[in-house]
């Protein structure tokens, strides 16, 4: 697969500026080692103790009011493991787009059964307690280099995968892989994912200073680009940038399954992959509380409400995006704006596939008023300059996000990679 030239970008509405404020990286927190690619250290972890991000989150309290019941969410990764502590029961019947021996449910690496314990795990035997631990996954299970070097497999698998995800009863598509190559069959795919009405999420990459090239399918104009954030709120120093990143979410220090063995979670520095898996556990959250809504709204109400600090509204950061993700402003506070059904926030253009989420049992007229600015002053971040670096302070509640971790990267044969 060539890179194509001329490809269709994000257009983003609103876009005014990007500040040199904004566009800067932040100084990294004392504890952030280093790069994502590192490989991990295996030690077992106790693994809750390190998401950090749940409480200043406030999960406990959104919890209360939804847990993403009725939203199901479709993993594009390795592979999910149905049979850890936190996945029993929460992992439905998916696709192997490989072509290799085995299944959806056999993880090659234990990547794909993180994400979707970050997602929707239980948090049972001390596992990883997903945001929205009432949603259920659907694994699709797809190649990285590594497994590609030592099997025979479907050169398609990332469309197949894709589009599979598209004819599944998910309304969220969540993909923590990336790959330098933008390609026709995987272009095409993206856009029929958009014409179902899915709301696609992917990692931005974490090569931000070894090149920075755009990650596909993140720099599909259709697709959600995630970036990651440290513990201050400010981008990760691994987290790519650039026109792709739509918006960010914790991505350093989360654990992850050590390998295929299942037996342990290991420390991590950091990465994308988390915060699309976060993401995309926000998005249910907010999609089981407005099941009425469409993927726009659900998306709109994301950009509408996260945390931007001192920015002007309608700014984007080429590092944050529309900023970091706060869904308790809405499912706590009733507050923010999910816009118009049938136009997508990511290019102001009207959508054919802006249908409601099947677990709809609500009038689209139920929608929460704009926010208003004052009264969300307690959960707003705040962004300072300093010798050339930028800072995003994010306050939940008053509660300080302390940032977070990521997951070791891995290659594909099109140098495809976890990120």
């Amino acid at each position: 697969m060539t890179a194509g030239m001329g490809q269709p970008r994000k257009r983003r509405v609103p876009l005014r500026w990007r500040g040199r404020l904004l566009s800067t990286m932040a100084v990294a927190a004392a504890w952030t080692v280093g790069f994502v690619g590192v490989t991990p250290t295996a030690v077992a972890v106790e693994a809750q103790s390190k998401q950090w991000y749940l409480e200043p989150m406030h999960a406990e309290e959104m919890w209360k009011t939804t847990t993403g019941e009725g939203i199901k969410v479709a993993v594009i990764d390795t592979g999910v493991n149905p049979t850890t502590p936190s996945l029993k029961g929460q992992v439905l019947k998916g696709y192997d787009a490989t072509g290799a021996d085995g299944d959806e449910y056999d993880d090659y690496d234990g990547h794909g059964t993180t994400m979707a314990e970050l997602i929707a795990g239980t948090g049972e035997g001390g596992g990883l307690k997903g945001l929205a631990p009432g949603a259920r996954v659907i694994p699709m299970r797809i190649t990285d280099t590594k497994f590609q070097n030592e099997h025979s497999v479907n050169a398609d698998d990332t469309e197949d995968a894709i589009r599979a995800a598209a004819d599944s009863d998910a309304q969220i598509i969540s993909m923590s892989f990336a790959s330098d190559f933008p390609g026709r069959g995987e272009r095409d795919a993206v856009k029929y994912a958009e014409s179902k009405g899915k709301l696609f999420f992917a990692g931005v990459g974490n090569n931000a200073k070894k090149g920075n090239k755009d990650q596909y399918p993140a720099a599909y104009p259709q697709v959600v680009g995630v970036a990651a954030t440290d513990s201050s709120g400010a981008a990760s120093a691994y987290s790519q940038h650039g026109k792709i990143v739509d918006i960010a979410a914790p991505g350093d220090g989360i654990p992850l399954w050590c390998d295929s063995k299942f037996q342990d979670y290991c420390e991590s520095e950091g990465g994308t992959s988390q915060a699309t898996a976060i993401t995309s556990a926000a998005a249910a959250l907010i999609w089981s509380a407005h099941p009425e809504w469409t993927a726009n709204q659900v998306l709109n109400l994301l950009f509408d409400t996260a945390g931007r600090g001192d920015w002007e509204k309608g700014t984007l950061s080429n590092y944050l995006g529309h900023g970091v993700i706060r869904p308790a402003v809405n499912i706590l506070k009733g507050t923010g704006d999910p816009g118009d059904p049938d136009v997508s926030p990511l290019t102001g253009e009207k959508t054919s596939g802006s249908t409601a989420s099947p677990a709809a049992s609500a009038s689209a007229s139920s929608q929460p008023e704009k926010k208003d600015k004052a009264d969300d002053a307690a959960m707003a971040g705040s962004s300072a300059e300093k010798d050339g670096d930028s800072q995003l302070g994010l306050i939940l509640g008053g509660v300080a996000i302390v940032l977070v971790l990521g997951i070791g990267a891995f290659a594909l044969v099109r140098k495809r990679r976890s990120v």
